[in-house]
Parts: C-alpha cells; structure tokens; sequence
C-alpha cells in the first residue's frame, strides 16, 4: 500500500537497530527521507546508508544521547537548517533496566525514567517547532506490553513505559488542534537484541521464535496466542501506518502488536 510519504522527512529516534530500524526501512521504502538518531556513530552510520540503498533520499545518521536535551536539540536545529519542516517523529529508545524491585537500585530508577521518558519529551519538544510547521504530522513512541502484563524482573522498565505511554496521551490531546496525530505500540514478545541476549543467558535458540516463546512460557508464563515471538519486521509496518498520512483519524490509541494476549 502507498503510504503517501514519498519526500515526507522522518526520525527514527532509536533508528540505528532492531525495530527502529525496521521501521526505519518502511518508511525509506516508501520514498520517505529519514534521519535516524541514536547514540553510536558506526551504527547510525550505517543504518542510513543502508536506507540510502533502500532509496530514501537524503538519508541521514546523526549521534546524539536522547538523555542529554542539548544533543538532542543540536540534532533538530541541525534537521531545521537541512529540511526545514518535520513530518514524523519515531521515538523507539528504550530504557536499560532489568532486576527485582528490591535490587533495583536508585540509579537504577533514574536511569529508567531517564532513557524511557525524558529522552521522547527532549526529543518532542524540540521537534514541535518543525512538526507544526509541516503541512501533516505524526508522532507514534514505542511503549510495551509488559505496562498491561507485569513481569517481576522490569518494574522500573515497566513503570517508565507507563510515564510514556501516559506523556503520549496528552500530547494527542495537547496537538490535536494542530491535527499532530499522536499514537502509541507495544510490542509484545519480539526478537530484539535484548530478548536475544536473555535467551542466549539461559541456553535457548533466539533464532528459532517458537523455541523463543516457549522459553518465555517457562520461564515468565507469559506466552502470546501465537505459538512463537514476534520479529521486528511485523512492528515496522504498524509504525509506519500510524505515521503516514494514510493515518486520517486515529490519535490517543495504543496499538498491542504481540501475537494476542489476555490485555485489558
């Protein structure tokens, strides 16, 4: 389906890899131009001239940490010098923080909320000016499904996704007399590095997704409808919906891609 967004400017806070990326090839596929944002030169280097070759034009890397509000405006004034306008703004960073709430410790916390809350408000606040001045804008951030099925090992994790899923819809209400059309995911179980990196710690194939959601089954009891874990691939071309203009009228929603569950 065209999505409306050939020469439509995009980032991808968090483009650099997994399903920032994955959603970063959607909207490069579709003509859009997309900066991806992230915090390892090499990285977003590479993952712009990969979008170069998947034919978005202008395709940018730009280093900078989302906690850090300097960076993070250094990096739109410099998008505001290049294009001038934004359409879409992607926020896919999500916060380092696994453990027990009674091993978590306060630096713990902080760095949570930090890199899962005040690193989209950095990066939304800064975008505004470029967002109302386009013609069309969305803004969909990244959320979780542990918010709706806790897991004891990512309270802080999970308390952050909260902060942002809450943040999100205000600023649906906020924007929508400027109709900047703000929207929420939550993957599910997906194969990102870090669930990868939890199935290589505990000896199962990360590469087999059915082997994956039966860990997870054991292990958390917390398994998807679907037999197996999802792929990055099945939450880009959500995202990339949600931010397209074929998106007329949905704002304030959280959308569950997680293979099915028992979310209320």
């Amino acid at each position: 389906m065209d999505l409306g967004l050939k020469d439509a400017t995009a980032v991808v806070v968090g483009g650099g890899r997994g399903m920032g990326f994955a959603t970063a090839r959607c909207l490069a596929q579709d003509g859009a131009r997309v900066a991806v944002v992230g915090r390892t030169p090499d990285v977003v280097a590479d993952a712009a001239t990969a979008l170069s070759e998947l034919g978005s034009p202008d395709a940018l890397g730009l280093v900078a940490d989302t906690t850090d509000a300097d960076q993070v405006q250094r990096v739109f004034d410099e998008l505001a010098q290049r294009w001038g306008e934004l359409n879409i703004l992607v926020n896919a960073v999500g916060p380092d923080a696994v453990g027990t709430f009674e091993d978590l410790t306060d630096e713990q916390w902080r760095i949570a909320f930090d890199g899962g809350v005040m690193g989209m408000v950095h990066c939304v606040r800064s975008a505004l000016p470029l967002l109302r001045g386009a013609q069309w804008g969305r803004i969909v951030n990244f959320s979780a499904h542990s918010t709706q099925r806790q897991s004891v090992i990512l309270p802080a994790y999970t308390a952050a996704k909260a902060a942002l899923t809450s943040v999100s819809k205000n600023l649906s209400l906020l924007l929508a007399k400027d109709e900047i059309m703000v929207n929420v995911v939550s993957p599910g179980s997906i194969a990102s590095e870090a669930l990868l990196g939890w199935a290589e710690s505990v000896g199962v194939d990360g590469s087999d997704p059915y082997a994956l959601m039966a860990a997870i089954d054991e292990h958390f009891g917390h398994p998807a409808h679907l037999p197996r874990a999802g792929l990055p691939d099945e939450i880009g071309p959500v995202v990339a919906f949600l931010a397209s203009r074929r998106n007329s009228y949905m704002t304030g929603a959280n959308i569950n891609v997680d293979g099915g569950s028992d979310f209320t």
